[in-house]
C-alpha cells in the first residue's frame, strides 16, 4: 500500500492527506470532507478498448495543467491503464516534461491537425513510463490558431484525430493551452469530460465562471455529453490561510465536483520536469507521488472504471 491510503477489512482503500497527520487522525482532507472509501481499481475490462478522453483545461497559465497532466498520466498506468497525454499548448511544456526536444520534431500534433495524409504513428512518440504515449506539440502549434479559422468545421478537428485513436488506449489526457481560443474549444469539442486544475490562489478563482461559462457553451452547442469530472486543488500549502481560504471558498462553490485529493507545493515538482519523468517514477514513496495516485483512484470512481 502507498502512501496515500489505508487498507480496510473489505479490501477498500480510505484515502488520507499523506502531509496532514491531523487530517488523518480525524479522517478529514484539506478540502475539509471526510475523505471517501474507494475501492483498489480493477484492472481494465479485456476486449476493445474505448478510451474516454478528458481535456485538463484552465485558461490561466501556472496553475499545475501539465504537472497534474503528466503525473495523473502515470499514476493511471500504474493501474494498469494504457494512456495517451496530448500536448494540445504551444509552448510544447509537456512534451518536455517526458523528455521531448519540441525544436527537433519533425512532426507535432500541429501536423495532424492541419496537414495531409499525416500517419498518426509517425507523430506519437514513447515516455519514460511504459504504457504512455504522447502526441508532443511545439511552437508550430501557434499557428493552428490563425489556420484553423477558415477550416470547415473547425472545432471538430481533434475530433477526427483522437477519434482513431480512441480503440489504442483506455484513457487520453488533453493537456489544454492556457487560453480559451480555438484549440482549447477544440479540446473540449473532442473529450467526455474536463478536470479543472485550480491553484489555491484568488487570481485562479476569478478566472473559473469564464471557463464554466466556456464549458457551458460547448456543451450546449458543440458536445452535449461534455461534463466537468471534477477540480483538483493544486500548489496547495496549508500552511497559510490564504491558501486554505481558496480551497474553502472553491468546496463551498462547487460542493462533491471538488476531488478530495490535493496536490501540495514541493521542490519534488520542478526537479522531475528537469529529469524528464513523472514523480511517481522519479520519488516514487514521496508526498507528491501519492496525491496523484490518490486522485488516480478519484477519477477512476468518478468513471466508473
Amino acid at each position: 500500500m502507498d502512501q496515500s491510503g489505508a487498507a480496510r477489512s473489505d479490501g477498500s482503500t480510505a484515502l488520507f492527506d499523506p502531509d496532514d497527520s491531523v487530517a488523518e487522525a480525524q479522517d478529514i482532507g484539506p478540502t475539509g470532507r471526510p475523505w471517501p472509501v474507494l475501492p483498489e481499481p480493477a484492472p481494465p475490462a479485456p476486449g476493445r478498448k474505448r478510451a474516454e478522453i478528458i481535456a485538463m483545461c484552465n485558461q490561466k497559465g501556472g496553475v499545475g495543467k501539465t504537472t497534474t497532466t503528466i503525473n495523473l498520466g502515470a499514476a493511471l498506468v500504474e493501474t494498469g491503464r494504457k494512456v495517451l497525454l496530448v500536448d494540445l499548448d504551444p509552448q510544447g511544456s509537456l512534451s518536455v516534461g517526458l523528455g521531448v526536444n519540441p525544436h527537433t520534431l519533425e512532426l507535432s500534433i500541429y501536423n495532424l491537425l492541419l496537414g495531409k495524409g499525416v500517419d498518426v504513428d509517425d507523430v506519437i512518440a514513447g515516455s519514460p513510463v511504459e504504457g504512455m504515449d504522447i502526441l508532443p506539440s511545439n511552437i508550430d502549434l501557434s499557428a493552428a490558431e490563425i489556420q484553423l479559422v477558415s477550416e470547415v468545421a473547425r472545432e471538430l478537428t481533434l475530433s477526427r484525430v483522437l477519434e482513431s485513436l480512441r480503440d489504442r488506449y483506455d484513457v487520453i489526457l488533453v493537456d489544454c493551452a492556457p487560453s480559451l481560443g480555438l484549440l482549447t474549444v477544440n479540446a473540449l469539442t473532442a473529450a467526455d469530460s474536463v478536470v479543472i486544475p485550480l491553484e489555491c490562489e484568488f487570481f485562479a478563482l476569478r478566472g473559473v465562471a469564464l471557463l464554466t461559462d466556456t464549458i457551458a457553451k460547448v456543451q450546449d452547442r458543440l458536445n452535449p455529453r461534455l461534463k466537468v469530472l471534477g477540480l483538483v486543488g493544486t500548489m496547495y500549502d496549508s500552511r497559510t490561510l490564504h491558501a486554505r481560504e481558496v480551497l474553502q471558498t472553491v468546496v463551498d462553490a462547487f460542493g462533491d465536483q471538488v476531488f478530495h485529493s490535493v496536490i501540495r507545493r514541493t521542490v519534488k515538482f520542478p526537479e522531475t520536469t528537469v529529469a524528464g519523468e513523472p514523480i511517481t517514477t522519479y520519488a516514487s514513496s514521496s508526498p507528491g507521488a501519492a496525491a496523484y495516485r490518490s486522485l488516480a483512484r478519484e477519477v477512476l470512481a468518478r468513471l466508473g472504471a
